[in-house]
């Protein structure tokens, strides 16, 4: 159903892209299908490197999805925060 794509650390280049996908429940989804559907599509540096999936992701009361409480625990250990 939705998604959020976003920077988390890497120790080779700086960061790397982690995708956290909420899939329709009636049609699950495995990583390896997200990451050939996006190589067929998008640029090798545009495809996240990691792939997780959620029954639900964090929202604001708006519906928006709040990227900060996934990509947080990421950042936490090394000192440094988006």
């Amino acid at each position: 159903h939705d998604c959020a794509v976003f920077g988390i650390p890497d120790e080779e280049f700086g960061e790397k892209l982690c995708a956290h996908i909420e899939p329709d429940p009636k049609a699950p989804l495995a990583a390896a299908e997200v990451t050939a559907f996006l190589r067929a599509r998008l640029a090798d540096f545009k495809v996240p490197r990691v792939i997780k999936f959620e029954t639900a992701l964090p929202r604001e009361d708006s519906g928006k999805i709040t990227k900060r409480k996934l990509r947080d625990p990421y950042w936490a250990e090394t000192g440094r925060l988006i």
